[in-house]
């Protein structure tokens, strides 16, 4: 048993001297216990049953020579069952004491990201409960499944669909969204980047602490936490939406794609509806980072990253961020959509490009080659789930659009995504909202372009204008 301690009052002593032992792993047969996991067929242990977490508050402290962190998570939460034992998912540095309520729990770190919780009092279904982590330790580079160390001395987190179990505990599933907060302190020469809003800033006796506020929900891998001794570039929309973004020592070239975020989110509102959230951004890194990623309301752009990179990353506060998946089996719905508004609608619509040539070219060159239509757009499979949503996603929304015409398929996709804000969805949710919209039989369609893995016939694979 690793990690494991009994911290308590000599009150708390007395309390438990009269109840039998705490268990060192979750009883998953015991009704009293919440499920280690949510079930989710690539990621099992993903999230926790018995309880729905409301908002995280989260207070870091981080020395960039040493990599250490100080970290205390506070979990406001409702109890969806009785609970004696729950689990929180968490993967980061040494724990050194839980309550729950203000009592001290028992605690145990198992399998996976597994953090199980006992608590010196049962918790009632319906009611309100607060869980209290405090942790600390060295912070381990991840290349990019939690913490990434920068060569300037910083760090940052990124990765999907891990890495908040990195730096916090968390029910870490997109089915139970929460708001958060982030406090956190560095040394005076050094800035942090968060989600949402900044709310403070303040420089005291060497130390700099800034206090970041998310006010929509959000899942954990959509948060972050980025130091870097950054530049600013500061804009406003016409709306008066604020824009903060960030620029680490050796990306400062990147300001003048940054420069054009008021326009990409002006694009995407014609295509989506409101942004969905109150402030907008970017934080880009100077590590040698493979993926930009999505973080809500301030995505990570990796060095290499181009206008095409931030449109998609931007769709993604759409289709991802405001809407998520249910499970990753339905992550078309985020990779499809922001890679076909990057690729095609930004490429028509700003460049004036011809996209249907463009579809065409792009299934001439892969027509023949089984390979590429060997992995389902829908329900890809577990570690397969960011491959062939990037190439083949496109093409799919393209033949859709085509197939639909126009008049259908972009009122149809704006509903749709809205109706969802701040939710989840799935695909075959997509299916079934698509065709009410047309009398146009899309059964086979669907079947061929996201059930199958081989080529769609041409009757699929060039409706419409798409015809040669």
């Amino acid at each position: 048993m690793k990690d494991s301690w009994w911290r308590f009052t000599a009150a708390g002593a007395a309390l438990l001297a009269i109840t039998s032992a705490a268990p060192a792993q979750a009883d998953t047969a015991d009704p009293f216990t919440g499920s280690p996991g949510l079930g989710d067929p690539y990621y099992p242990l993903d999230g926790n049953g018995g309880y729905d977490a409301k908002h995280y508050d989260v207070t870091i402290g981080y020395d960039p020579p040493s990599h250490q962190l100080t970290g205390s998570t506070r979990i406001e939460a409702v109890a969806t069952q009785a609970l004696r034992v729950f689990d929180l998912d968490y993967s980061g540095p040494q724990i050194s004491k839980v309550t729950v309520n203000n009592l001290p729990a028992w605690f145990d770190r198992g399998d996976e990201h597994e953090l199980v919780i006992t608590p010196m009092i049962p918790l009632l279904p319906g009611l309100p409960f607060t869980v209290q982590v405090e942790y600390a330790g060295e912070v381990a580079n991840t290349d990019g499944e939690g913490w990434v160390l920068s060569p300037s001395g910083g760090a940052f987190v990124a990765g999907e669909p891990h890495s908040a179990t990195s730096w916090y505990p968390l029910n870490d599933t997109p089915l139970d969204k929460a708001t958060f907060t982030l406090h956190a302190t560095v040394p005076q020469e050094w800035e942090v980047m968060s989600n949402g809003a900044k709310v403070r800033d303040v420089v005291q006796g060497g130390n700099r602490t800034v206090d970041w506020e998310m006010r929509q929900p959000v899942i954990g891998y959509l948060t972050t936490i980025a130091i870097d001794k950054f530049e600013f570039l500061e804009q406003r929309r016409g709306n008066g939406t604020p824009l903060l973004s960030a620029f680490a020592p050796d990306a400062l070239a990147a300001k003048d794609i940054e420069a054009r975020l008021p326009e990409i989110l002006d694009f995407q509102e014609q295509l989506y509806g409101p942004y969905p959230f109150d402030t907008a951004g970017g934080i880009y890194v100077d590590t040698d980072l493979q993926f930009s990623l999505e973080t809500q309301s301030r995505p990570i752009y990796a060095p290499w990253t181009d206008l095409n990179t931030a449109v998609h990353e931007i769709t993604h506060q759409w289709w991802g961020d405001s809407m998520s998946v249910q499970q990753w089996s339905d992550v078309c719905l985020n990779e499809c959509f922001a890679s076909y508004t990057a690729d095609y609608l930004w490429a028509e619509r700003k460049e004036g490009k011809d996209v249907d040539a463009q579809y065409r070219e792009t299934v001439a060159k892969y027509r023949d080659t089984p390979k590429y239509w060997e992995i389902a757009l829908q329900n890809p499979g577990a570690g397969y789930e960011f491959t062939t949503v990037y190439t083949r996603g496109p093409l799919f929304l393209h033949a859709l659009r085509r197939t639909i015409g126009d008049e259908v398929f972009f009122p149809a996709i704006g509903e749709f995504v809205m109706a969802h804000k701040y939710g989840n969805a799935s695909m075959p949710e997509f299916r079934k909202f698509m065709q009410s919209k047309t009398p146009h039989e899309l059964t086979g369609f669907f079947e061929a372009w996201l059930d199958r893995t081989d080529r769609p016939s041409d009757e699929f694979l060039f409706p419409g204008s798409l015809r040669s």
